[in-house]
């Protein structure tokens, strides 16, 4: 789809992909906010420790402390759908 929208041959659509994939993920590692103005935005959120169940066994069992990833879709992605 990136390629016929942009005219581009596969190869480069795909290394431009790869290109932003990894600059999200880098910058979300690095606790920074990343906003793709209309489309969304990703923000790193960290989760209290906390009691849980194991389902399995209904034996009380204790669940780390650990960090995120949260999408909030942007307005031309919202009201597009």
């Amino acid at each position: 789809m990136i390629q016929a929208g942009t005219g581009s041959s596969k190869k480069a659509a795909k290394e431009t992909l790869d290109a932003l994939l990894d600059t999200v993920t880098l910058s979300l590692k690095k606790n920074k906010k990343v906003q793709l103005v209309g489309f969304g935005s990703f923000e790193v959120v960290k989760r209290r420790a906390r009691k849980g169940r194991n389902p399995a066994t209904g034996e009380a069992i204790r669940i780390k402390a650990s960090k995120g990833v949260r999408f909030k879709a942007g307005a031309k992605l919202n009201g597009g759908i």
